[in-house]
């Protein structure tokens, strides 16, 4: 297996983790456990809520009662690179950036389970709701708090994360759905045509742009709204890549209200880092990558039962024809881009 965005091992699964091994876990680094553990919903890792025993003048406000530990896929991301996503949740903390970090403990915030050999890490519990909808005030709040994250970003590189490229979420995922024989075969041609056509166009384009550290995975789903703070959390998908690709994530959509919503988190966003409006242009190549991204991180993972109850339609001819659909509007919509400074 080539070592590409995936890692550099065969994924694992997380059949040797039990309630005793987590509280043995969470033990063996000094917390003392009171036995509750309430699993968190996380398809990727494994998430857990844990109860600590702690002197009551240290609990300020009852989230101070739990953890929260997270065990890494196994085979997912190497050492190196886990580091590299605490190493940035430390910077962003360090420079008074809303974000959940993990516990530092004897100078360390990554760990070895000896029983499962999984890596894992605690967080502090931070409450907070996910944003159905944000107001113009919301946007203008994500998008200073989002140039801040870049501005961070831009000073040191992230030596061991996958950046963002045709390559990296194109040519290798497309190269393993193809040695993989996942594609239904009427399909196989013509989602292989349109995959490589889009990368083809979007190579140049890429080697314009900046790539510092970037979230990744900058969707709502990854903000929290608590006491009209707005914080970031799971920088698992961390990468190194363009700013742009943290900002089309926070304003998805492709109407004219979704344009109103973007220009107002970029003028709010330029308050604090200059924003370069040409790697707009990218927007829809992005979408593309992570069309072809997410079919791949399915099929790395469809050994594990978890994923055949989530996507059980993953195997159907269906799912193989939108996503072709899909493809063929994504690169209708991105030959129309024949401006190097559209107008959205």
């Amino acid at each position: 297996m080539t070592d590409y965005v995936w890692g550099n091992t065969e994924t694992q699964f997380f059949f040797n983790l039990t309630p005793e091994t987590i509280l043995n876990a969470i033990e063996n680094v000094g917390f003392k456990v009171t036995g509750r553990c309430l699993s968190l919903n996380s398809m990727e890792n494994r998430v857990f809520e844990v109860e600590i025993d702690i002197d009551e003048k240290d609990v300020l406000v009852p989230s101070d009662r739990f953890l929260v530990a997270k065990f890494y896929r196994p085979g997912r991301w190497s050492k190196e690179q886990i580091l590299d996503e605490h190493q940035f949740l430390l910077d962003l903390k360090e420079n008074e950036i809303p974000v959940i970090a993990p516990v530092e403990i004897k100078g360390k915030t990554l760990f070895t389970d000896e029983q499962t050999k999984l890596y894992y890490c605690l967080f502090p519990k931070r409450g907070g709701r996910i944003p159905q909808e944000m107001d113009d005030e919301q946007l203008e709040i994500t998008g200073r708090l989002l140039a801040r994250i870049h501005n961070v970003g831009s000073i040191k590189k992230a030596e061991h994360r996958i950046t963002i490229s045709p390559a990296s979420f194109g040519t290798s995922n497309l190269n393993f759905l193809l040695d993989q024989k996942i594609i239904p075969h009427h399909l196989e041609s013509s989602y292989k045509d349109l995959v490589q056509e889009i990368c083809q166009i979007a190579e140049p384009l890429f080697k314009k742009t900046e790539t510092i550290r970037i979230h990744g995975d900058c969707h709502w789903g990854n903000l929290i709204v608590r006491d009209e703070q707005i914080a970031f959390i799971d920088f698992d998908d961390m990468l190194m890549g363009p700013p742009v690709q943290d900002v089309w994530l926070i304003t998805p959509g492709q109407d004219a209200e979704n344009t109103r919503q973007r220009n107002i988190l970029l003028d709010a966003y330029e308050t604090m880092r200059s924003f370069d409006y040409s790697s707009l242009k990218l927007v829809e190549v992005l979408r593309a990558l992570r069309y072809i991204h997410f079919s791949a991180w399915i099929a790395k993972r469809w050994d594990d039962p978890s994923f055949k109850n989530a996507f059980a339609h993953f195997e159907e001819p269906s799912y193989w024809e939108v996503q072709t659909n899909d493809l063929i509007v994504q690169l209708r919509d991105i030959k129309t881009i024949s401006s190097p400074y559209p107008s959205y």
